[in-house]
């Protein structure tokens, strides 16, 4: 039975894996596959935008193994260690779901302030691409690394379009492929409505932003529902796991069935309320 169950761990940590591992060959040659693309987009947007994604999945992999080997030590309950192992697994990739969803939402409310500092760079007379470039003195501390990158790439190639693709890639950021697409615009067909067009893009992320900021204060309580409600019975199971009897019932086949059907059930729940308590995420429509 144990060797049973390591072989389909393995098995399993293996096939997460394997996207990073082996990409498909039908992928874009262009970037990385749409899969790849976004949780690329993920660890830029957490600040983990230089580490490799096979890294990562080595990452993951030591953290599944030292989570089954935590729990088999501590419990012995073969079904319960396979659960701590996937944990273990899925541990940096909530990780970096979090991270890249708190800086989105800490950015949420910098994105008007940079519409701003581009206004007063054009209305005082500076180029489009020297308007962007102070940014990386005048604008938020948040952005200001990825507005350096921006000018530092544009000085050595002189290419505004290049540049601006460069700094979407490091921002990963949906509102700026608008603003930077704004831009790119305005670059290459010209025009004098530039100004207010940017205003009124200010105008309308300032009132998103409330608007988002109202909505998920009202909804939190759903999603820490979700979240009590996910954790109570697994604390629950660890605390009758630690005895010794406990720990031979949950070693039956009935015992694993129940295991593993309420991890099933546990996974569908959380996913549920979750979807129900929280507001979609922009996409990123200009790649």
């Amino acid at each position: 039975m144990t060797i049973a169950l390591g072989s389909l761990l393995g098995a399993g940590l293996l096939l997460l894996a394997s996207p990073f591992l082996w990409p498909g060959r039908n992928a874009s040659t262009s970037g990385p596959g749409r899969v790849g693309g976004a949780f690329r987009a993920n660890l830029v947007q957490a600040g983990l935008g230089a580490l490799p994604l096979p890294a990562f999945a080595a990452i993951s992999l030591v953290m599944g193994l030292a989570g089954f080997a935590l729990a088999e030590a501590l419990l012995g309950i073969e079904a319960l260690s396979i659960v701590a192992g996937l944990g273990g697994l899925a541990l940096p990739l909530l990780v970096v779901s979090w991270r890249a969803r708190a800086r989105r939402l800490a950015n949420r409310t910098v994105w008007p302030d940079v519409v701003d500092h581009l206004v007063s760079a054009v209305r005082s007379g500076l180029a489009l691409p020297d308007s962007v470039s102070s940014l990386a003195e005048a604008g938020p501390l948040s952005t200001r690394a990825a507005f350096a990158e921006f000018a530092a790439d544009y000085r050595s190639t002189g290419n505004f379009a290049h540049a601006v693709d460069r700094l979407k890639e490091s921002l990963a950021d949906p509102v700026a492929d608008r603003i930077l697409e704004t831009l790119r615009m305005a670059r290459e067909v010209g025009g004098s409505d530039l100004t207010v067009v940017l205003r009124s893009l200010a105008a309308w992320l300032r009132q998103d932003a409330a608007v988002r900021a109202e909505v998920e204060a009202r909804q939190s309580w759903v999603v820490n529902a979700a979240r009590l409600g996910v954790a109570a019975p697994w604390l629950i199971l660890l605390l009758l796991g630690s005895r010794p009897e406990a720990a031979s019932a949950y070693n039956t086949t009935g015992g694993v069935a129940v295991i593993i059907g309420g991890l099933g059930m546990s996974i569908v729940a959380y996913r549920v309320m979750v979807a129900l308590g929280r507001l979609p995420e922009e996409r990123r429509w200009f790649r």
